[in-house]
């Protein structure tokens, strides 16, 4: 692999979703976003839900993932998620479906978890939805 490159991974329990040669990476971190170019200094953080973009030429691809870690060491990019859906993996109806529930939680004002829960729900399912937009 050329030394302007990054080998991107990214993992979840169940499979591996991308294994990939690509020139920029950009990952929601529990601070902010983390964008990742070729040199980058090696890194160990914790990865929040949110939107994964990676950048190969000029085409740009997007992922939704939830929790997990985020490892930089050299030209490789490992990710580790709970959860990783490509935007032609989501189903909309199902997370539109999600996010008026949790809507309807964080309404209901029940106790401090169930709005913690409430609120994580309604972050995935709009990245989630957000993600399968790019599609169109």
């Amino acid at each position: 692999m050329a030394a302007d490159r990054l080998e991107l991974e990214i993992t979840t329990p169940d499979r591996l979703v991308i294994s990939e040669t690509v020139d920029e990476v950009m990952l929601p971190g529990t601070l902010g976003y983390l964008g990742v170019l070729p040199g980058h200094a090696p890194l160990l953080t914790v990865l929040a839900e949110g939107e994964v973009s990676y950048r190969v030429g000029n085409r740009w691809t997007y992922l939704a993932v939830s929790t997990g870690f985020v490892e930089v060491l050299g030209s490789r990019v490992g990710v580790l998620a709970d959860t990783c859906e490509r935007a032609d993996e989501i189903d909309v109806d199902r997370a539109e479906r999600a996010q008026q529930e949790a809507n309807q939680a964080i309404k209901r004002q029940g106790a401090e978890i169930e709005l913690r829960e409430a609120n994580a729900r309604l972050r995935r399912a709009a990245t989630r939805i957000g993600v399968s937009g790019r599609l169109r």
